[in-house]
């Protein structure tokens, strides 16, 4: 069962219904927040993360890719993305019936603002109380946000060229059909019991494995590992990582797609584990290096925001601060101790945060799901904590890893083929602000 299916008893609308429903203001008042607050993430949130994790000739640069990436992303959901992923077609991908969103007018009747029946041709119809309009933004921001975590991976070195082709079409060929097997009730995943509330697999492992490939196709950047490549302005990491805090909440108390009980407890859970997590991250960087860093503390705090995101929905307060721990502990050893030893240049840890913490929140949802947080009146035990959910989990975690390890490299192979993927040497050595934008800082 995918997490939409869950939804229904908070709405109150049998399964087998399809006309459309009143719209509720409350639903909809919170899923405009929530969407704004998801677009906070990208813009200026991981601009602003990533920005102040780079060297200073570089930041303008850093900040581009993110907020070109919202407006790419953005056009193509609108174009094809979102038809092909939250439209019916198989378990393998949606239809093309709302290419350029056509027929969103749908639910509008006389002029009176009415909710959507998700799937209203499926056996497991979804009866949304908010327009379709905003579920589109809100869904939007999930495949920006998603795309804006890779490029960290190659951040100071990727030609803007390669980085806006590579990212339209991974966004096309890995996050929507990714999207479309675990979020719709007729994906194929969904149907094997896989669970992932608001983006474990299809955002962050979906991510986070495609940096690393990025990483290791692009190579390492000039000097990594002999010079000084430190942070330009850990300030600016600070508070792109207070935005992303904050913006999570969208992020995860959204995925309810209501205002109600769930997402309350998914708002509470998610700032349970970031905090979580920030200790976490600061305890053992503390124990082991004698000093917790700033840089350490905020990333470790994202990390238990990644950890997290698949299981907010489903999870008690308990948990979620267990999960939050171990996400900012494994994900230290990640980004300080796995990447040093396979000597790979992932930038910003992309993967290391994103894509290992993403792994771990996915199986720990299986181990620790609360079936009355998910509880209808159909299925009133709701999905519970067993063994055969977390081998589902594991079958997702494994397929989404293939999937975009394979859709990521062979995109890469094909850009470097043709227009190239990276700048020359005397460019990087530069900078990029101003070989690729004639821009740079000038205090």
């Amino acid at each position: 069962m995918s997490f939409l299916g869950c939804l229904l008893p908070y709405h109150g609308y049998a399964a087998t219904q399809v006309v459309s429903p009143a719209l509720d203001t409350g639903d909809t008042a919170w899923m405009l927040m929530s969407a704004a607050l998801v677009l906070l993430m990208t813009v200026p949130g991981i601009a602003l993360f990533y920005a102040g994790m780079v060297r200073k000739k570089n930041v303008l640069a850093t900040m581009m890719q993110s907020f070109s990436i919202c407006c790419l992303m953005s056009v193509m959901w609108m174009v094809i993305g979102y038809s092909l992923v939250f439209t019916t077609g198989s378990p393998f991908i949606g239809g093309v019936s709302k290419i350029m969103l056509n027929g969103i007018l749908d639910s509008y009747h006389y002029g009176i603002d009415k909710g959507f029946v998700l799937g209203a041709d499926t056996a497991s119809p979804v009866i949304m109380t908010i327009p379709q309009s905003v579920y589109v933004v809100f869904q939007m921001t999930f495949i920006i946000i998603s795309v804006a975590i890779l490029a960290g991976s190659v951040a100071e070195r990727i030609k803007f060229s390669a980085l806006c082709v590579f990212c339209i079409f991974w966004g096309l060929l890995s996050y929507v059909p990714i999207a479309h097997w675990v979020w719709t009730s007729t994906g194929w995943l969904a149907e094997l019991g896989a669970i992932d509330f608001a983006g474990g697999t299809v955002v962050h492992i979906n991510a986070g494995v495609a940096g690393l490939v990025c990483a290791l196709v692009v190579g390492k950047r000039i000097g990594y590992g002999k010079r000084d490549l430190s942070p330009f302005n850990v300030g600016y990491a600070v508070m792109g990582a207070s935005l992303l805090w904050f913006g999570w909440f969208g992020f995860n108390a959204g995925s309810a797609l209501g205002a109600n009980g769930r997402a309350g407890m998914a708002m509470l859970v998610t700032q349970i584990a970031a905090a979580s997590g920030g200790i976490g991250w600061m305890s053992i960087e503390w124990l082991m290096r004698k000093k917790p860093t700033v840089l350490g503390t905020v990333s470790g705090a994202v990390a238990g925001l990644v950890v997290i995101t698949p299981a907010a929905g489903f999870v008690m307060p308990g948990p979620a601060l267990v999960m939050g721990f171990i996400g900012g502990v494994s994900c230290f050893w990640s980004c300080s101790y796995l990447k040093r030893k396979l000597g790979y240049d992932d930038s910003l840890d992309a993967f290391g945060v994103h894509g290992v913490g993403g792994i771990i929140g996915a199986i720990l949802t299986g181990v620790f799901a609360f079936g009355p947080l998910s509880a209808t009146e159909t299925d009133p035990a709701g999905i519970s904590a067993s063994f055969g959910l977390v081998v589902a989990q594991i079958e997702a975690v494994v397929v989404t890893i293939l999937w975009s390890g394979i859709v990521s490299l062979v995109l890469l192979k094909i850009i470097d083929a043709t227009i190239g993927l990276r700048v020359d040497q005397d460019s990087e050595r530069e900078g990029l602000d101003m070989v690729l934008h004639n821009e740079q800082i000038n205090t």
